[in-house]
């Protein structure tokens, strides 16, 4: 069984299945909002220069996230 973990932690061209998003409040809607739910998978698709932030491909759109936002989302990488 894969390790959960950070989505931060992804590389480029990695996909990986949402677990978990930890966030409450204000944030955890928000990364809900944008579709980061458990259960769908995300595929990073590049990085700023300076590795933040990240861009993500769900579903059928591009979405970016800053690390901080990243981190509290757990993920399993997909083979």
């Amino acid at each position: 069984m894969p390790t959960p973990q950070a989505l931060r932690s992804l590389k480029v061209g990695q996909k990986a299945v949402v677990r978990s998003v930890k966030a409450s409040g204000e944030l955890g809607r928000r990364i809900r909002d944008m579709g980061l739910v458990p259960g769908v998978t995300v595929e990073v698709v590049g990085r700023a220069p300076l590795k933040d932030p990240v861009a993500l491909r769900i579903l059928d759109f591009t979405l970016t996230l800053r690390n901080n936002e990243a981190d509290w989302i757990t993920v399993e990488i997909k083979d």
